[in-house]
C-alpha cells in the first residue's frame, strides 16, 4: 500500500472528497515526522510505536574495492509492531 492507496481509503471511508484526504493524511504524516525529528516517540495503540535511535559509528566495507569505510553515527528510526499483530 502507498500513501495513494491510504488517502483513497480515507476518502471512501469518511466520504471525504479525494483532496481533503490528501490534506488529512499530509496533516498526520507531517505530525508524526515533526514529533519523530524532535526525538519524541510516537504511538498507535493496537498498531505500534515509532521511535528515534541512536546508531553507533563503525566500520563498513566498499564490496567493489574492498576498502573499509567510517560509518558516522547518526540517528534511525525504529518501528516495533503492536502484539495485535501476532495474536
Amino acid at each position: 500500500m502507498i500513501k495513494a492507496d491510504i488517502v483513497v481509503e480515507v476518502a471512501k471511508t469518511a466520504n471525504l472528497p479525494k483532496l481533503k484526504a490528501q490534506d488529512a493524511v499530509d496533516t498526520v504524516f507531517d505530525a508524526i515526522r515533526d514529533a519523530l525529528s524532535e526525538g519524541q516517540r510516537v504511538e498507535f495503540r493496537g498498531f505500534g510505536v515509532f521511535r528515534v535511535k541512536e546508531r553507533k559509528r563503525g566500520v563498513g566495507r566498499n564490496l567493489k574495492t574492498g576498502e573499509a569505510v567510517q560509518i558516522p553515527p547518526g540517528k534511525t528510526i525504529k518501528f516495533k509492531p503492536s502484539s495485535h499483530f501476532f495474536d
